[in-house]
């Protein structure tokens, strides 16, 4: 079968996923390991019976919901090629916004102790690393499984990353950082997006937080300061709908400097707060 013949087939088959030809193309490209400039170059190339077996049944899949990353078994993050799993959550684009408010705030740091909580495949810990080689890291998960992944990743990248299992703050025993960030669950329980854009194939624990989403991001802020040194900072993401209750979380325990920072789609999408140190811009923005 000629290649646009079968990316034809596809691109129908994924009809009703939100990027059919999108898609289509980045799993033919993934099948037969080209670019997917390649494709478009070479529409009458051949295609072995085993790559077509191979890519209709990855086509099956995604018509079914699956995610793209999951079927290749790969994400970029920061330009960094990731492994993900079902066991991690597949890294948004919306995330590199904690990197970079990350790195803009240890910049005048020599050798920053940064903690990433609820790390799960590793991309932020992974990428402040791969810019700051400098930086100790480490990177925090309540999944086993999940930090598999991320000591993978960090061993692909040749970084250095101490992953520790446990919850949120805890595995940081009596150490202190310059910088805590988190991109903790903080999906509503009854919230429609559940349903949608494969969300139903990740991991539950890493999307979903009770108590309307805060609950993961009221226990970090509680126990982040006892792990933030003098004047070091929590970065937060979180749901476009929740940075007034996050800012009134940060006040409550103490924290100054809070200033609100939204993503490329213009959406509330990062608190960063002052432990013990006021801030420039003090006060949500």
């Amino acid at each position: 079968m000629h290649l646009s013949e079968l990316l034809s087939q596809a691109v129908t088959t994924l009809a009703q996923c939100p990027s059919p030809r999108l898609d289509a193309e980045i799993l033919l490209a993934w099948v037969l390991d080209r670019p997917r400039s390649w494709l478009r170059a070479y529409p009458e190339y051949q295609l072995s019976a085993a790559a077509v077996a191979s890519y209709t049944d990855l086509i099956r899949r995604r018509a079914q919901g699956e995610p793209v990353a999951y079927l290749r078994g790969e994400q970029e993050f920061w330009s960094l090629a990731l492994q993900v799993t079902p066991d991690t959550l597949i890294p948004r684009p919306e995330t590199e916004l904690l990197v970079e408010l990350a790195l803009l705030a240890c910049r005048d740091l020599k050798a920053p102790r940064i903690a990433d909580l609820g790390t799960g495949s590793g991309a932020v810990a992974i990428a402040l690393q791969y810019q700051r080689r400098d930086a100790l890291l480490v990177g925090v998960d309540i999944s086993a499984a999940a930090l598999t992944v991320a000591t993978a990743n960090a061993r692909r990248h040749q970084v250095t990353v101490d992953f520790r299992c446990g919850h949120w703050c805890e595995p940081l025993a009596a150490e202190a950082f310059h910088l805590i960030v988190a991109n903790p669950p903080y999906i509503e329980t009854d919230s429609p997006w559940l349903t949608q854009n494969g969300l139903p194939y990740e991991p539950q624990m890493a999307l979903v937080a009770a108590e309307n989403g805060l609950a993961a991001l009221r226990q970090i802020i509680a126990t982040a300061a006892k792990h933030l040194l003098h004047g070091g900072q929590l970065l937060l993401e979180h749901g476009h709908n929740q940075a007034v209750a996050v800012a009134a979380l940060l006040i409550e325990h103490g924290y100054q400097g809070i200033t609100l920072h939204h993503d490329l789609a213009g959406l509330p999408r990062v608190t960063a707060a002052t432990l013990g140190l006021r801030g420039v811009g003090e006060g949500v923005d």
